[in-house]
């Protein structure tokens, strides 16, 4: 604990930028490494989710993002669930520079209402394809779709807000008790975000088979400028760890998947993330980035588009290639924004390990 002046102490805290990792006595033959993530009854060939963004995934690209291995999320309150198509608007938003008139139109855009129809259609069309399928709502929306999205057959369930809390209290409205609502669902179901030990037990406790730690979006939330809330990442990543490893004994055993999202804007933050404890990771900036995202080189996320306190502005990435080469190569560019399995790969087996879980317990130090 450090002293803010005589009446706030507060914890020193860390952020990718702030740590490094240290390799070990041995190397590995990249080709050795296995990457591989198994959360509940399904296994990826590696351990990124692909974010719940309108501006990274409509369900061609989540589709295209499952055959390459990784596990795709849809927003469910996104455009391609208002709109039968959403090509028109996706087009006109990437026309419009000002940052101030295109939050506006977002804002018109995104009042549309949510077609429980159109949301069966786009999970139907995933499972078509015969990849894994899943969908994001936020907490306040949660309940109201829940049995529309249990129905389409999804195999995840995303819960995902700025903070999500399994004790929200209400004193105007009757609020979603997350254990309750998520043991009564038949789905799995990965929730966040949270970034203390103590919030994400709690999230543990509902039964999730999965926790999001961070705030999600670094690039186009803004929830530290507007809020002034933030934990950086490498922190809130080995905080939730250690309640990971806390519930296990709690629970008898009982395994919850810490999911990094937030902050992972190069691949080196990827390797990171894992090495502070992170099972896998929820990546939105750099998938962004692929000619196929239908952003169409600009990048936003749902706090950009709220009806009354915007926290994020609409981003200009541009675009670095396909998305299967941001996912795993060939990279053009030699700053980290492609091939990010490859990158997470390479780490691996420069410091010696062949496994994720092992992985888990490599050195880091932090720069003086």
């Amino acid at each position: 604990m450090i002293e803010i002046g005589r009446a706030k102490r507060a914890t020193q805290v860390y952020g990718f930028d702030d740590i490094a990792i240290v390799p070990t006595r041995r190397t590995r033959t990249p080709e050795d490494v296995k990457l591989t993530w198994t959360i509940d009854a399904l296994t990826f060939d590696f351990p990124i989710v692909a974010a719940p963004m309108d501006s990274v995934m409509s369900p061609a690209t989540a589709i295209e993002f499952g055959r390459l291995g990784g596990l795709g999320v849809l927003n469910l309150e996104g455009l391609w669930t208002r709109y039968e198509d959403p090509e028109p608007l996706l087009a006109e938003l990437a026309e419009i520079s000002d940052a101030t008139a295109a939050t506006r139109r977002m804002q018109e855009m995104y009042a549309a209402p949510v077609q429980p129809e159109l949301i069966r259609a786009r999970m139907q069309e995933i499972r078509d394809a015969g990849v894994p399928v899943a969908g994001a709502l936020s907490p306040q929306r949660a309940q109201e779709f829940a049995s529309v999205v249990e129905s389409s057959g999804v195999d995840f369930f995303v819960i995902r807000g700025t903070t999500v809390s399994a004790e929200h209290v209400s004193a105007s409205e009757e609020p979603l008790n997350l254990k309750e609502f998520i043991r009564k669902l038949d789905v799995p179901v990965i929730v966040g975000g949270c970034a203390t030990y103590q919030a994400a037990l709690h999230l543990m406790r509902t039964g999730a088979a999965g926790v999001l730690v961070g705030f999600g979006g670094a690039a186009t939330g803004r929830t530290r400028h507007v809020l002034g809330v933030e934990v950086p990442m490498a922190s809130a990543i080995a905080d939730v760890a250690a309640a990971r490893r806390d519930y296990m004994d709690e629970s008898g055993g009982r395994y919850v998947h810490v999911i990094a999202d937030g902050a992972l804007g190069r691949s080196g933050d990827l390797a990171k993330a894992i090495a502070c404890g992170a099972d896998a990771c929820m990546v939105a900036t750099p998938l962004a980035r692929a000619a196929e995202a239908p952003g169409k080189g600009w990048h936003w996320g749902p706090e950009a588009w709220h009806p009354r306190l915007p926290r994020g502005e609409r981003v200009r990435v541009g675009r670095v290639g396909t998305l299967a080469e941001i996912v795993e190569g060939p990279s053009h560019v030699p700053d980290g924004t492609m091939n990010l399995v490859g990158a997470l790969r390479k780490a691996m087996s420069t410091t010696g390990y062949t496994e994720v879980k092992e992985f888990q317990r490599v050195e880091i130090v932090v720069h003086a």
